[in-house]
């Protein structure tokens, strides 16, 4: 039996768990509108827990320019559609992630954050540059860690890796990583001796089939078993093989992460989906009742979609 046959039927039983425990509304959840860059018009299916957190989505704005050497450049996608996306899955805080967009310029991200407010925190993108001043008002702002996106090229690099992370320790910021999992195996050394917590992107960017098979695997299960790292559930549809509605090579991916470290696992949207694979865009209400369909109980749901979040956050 192959490890997506058994996480298929662990994930049907999960959901007949959940269900049990009065988590889920109904199978005929109400219909709650367009949402711009998402597919389908249906509410999630389990009842979202109040203080929810979306801990991964962007802002586009093109009176913000983008930066000389971005290579992806999405269209606008604003406050007020977010907004609508967060009516329609239930959730109230949020985490702003800056994208490679607009490379060490967070205006776009900071001007995001003020409009929407109250339970919102960012993840910005700085240099080698940035001076102690400029992350001090970063921290003021809500800012709570630093992206590295080195799943493309752009305005960070592996060798800033660790001044910046010496930095941010004193803030008591963490470190996010959009590192494919090729990279990760290689710089595992680097990444465990790093003085901060790690945040890794997109479940680690492992590549499928049998990523739980992928050296990338073990080092991010064992940073997460040691309290050291968070993984974010999102973007599932980027490295998927399968594909939707079920994403089982993903879940399965899912399922090992909640099984082995439940308290160090985050539920991420990634709106407006940049980079939405073969499949094209997703259904956020599906996307986010497949995690929780992938967590062990009703406490895991609890979790992964507002204790650890608020946790790492400072919600």
């Amino acid at each position: 039996m192959s490890n997506v046959d058994l996480t298929r039927r662990q994930v049907l039983q999960k959901t007949a768990t959940i269900a049990a425990s009065g988590l889920v509304l109904s199978t005929t959840n109400a219909i709650a509108g367009d949402v711009p860059f998402s597919a389908g018009t249906a509410r999630p299916k389990f009842k979202v827990p109040a203080n929810t957190c979306d801990s991964h989505f962007h802002i586009y704005n093109s009176k913000f320019p983008a930066a000389a050497n971005a290579s992806l450049v999405p269209p606008d996608a604003s406050v007020s559609d977010y907004r609508r996306l967060k009516d329609r899955l239930g959730f109230s805080r949020s985490v702003i992630v800056q994208p490679s967009t607009y490379g060490t310029d967070n205006s776009c991200m900071l001007e995001a954050m003020q409009q929407l407010g109250g339970d919102v925190r960012g993840v910005a993108v700085v240099d080698t540059s940035v001076t102690d001043a400029e992350l001090e008002k970063l921290n003021k702002a809500g800012v709570r860690g630093i992206r590295f996106n080195l799943a493309r090229a752009g305005a960070t690099t592996v060798d800033m890796l660790a001044p910046l992370s010496r930095r941010v320790a004193e803030l008591g910021w963490h470190v996010q990583l959009h590192m494919k999992g090729d990279d990760i195996a290689k710089h595992a050394d680097l990444l465990r001796s790093l003085p901060v917590t790690l945040v890794f992107d997109h479940l680690g960017r492992i590549p499928q089939p049998d990523a739980l098979a992928h050296s990338a695997y073990a080092v991010v299960s064992n940073l997460l078993s040691a309290g050291k790292a968070y993984v974010k559930i999102s973007s599932i549809y980027q490295d998927t093989k399968v594909g939707p509605p079920n994403y089982e090579d993903m879940s399965a991916l899912a399922v090992a992460y909640l099984k082995s470290a439940p308290d160090q696992v985050l539920w991420g949207s990634d709106w407006p989906h940049p980079s939405p694979g073969k499949h094209g865009k997703p259904d956020d209400a599906q996307l986010m009742d497949l995690a929780a369909d992938c967590a062990a109980d009703a406490g895991a749901v609890e979790k992964l979609f507002v204790e650890n979040p608020a946790k790492l956050y400072g919600f």
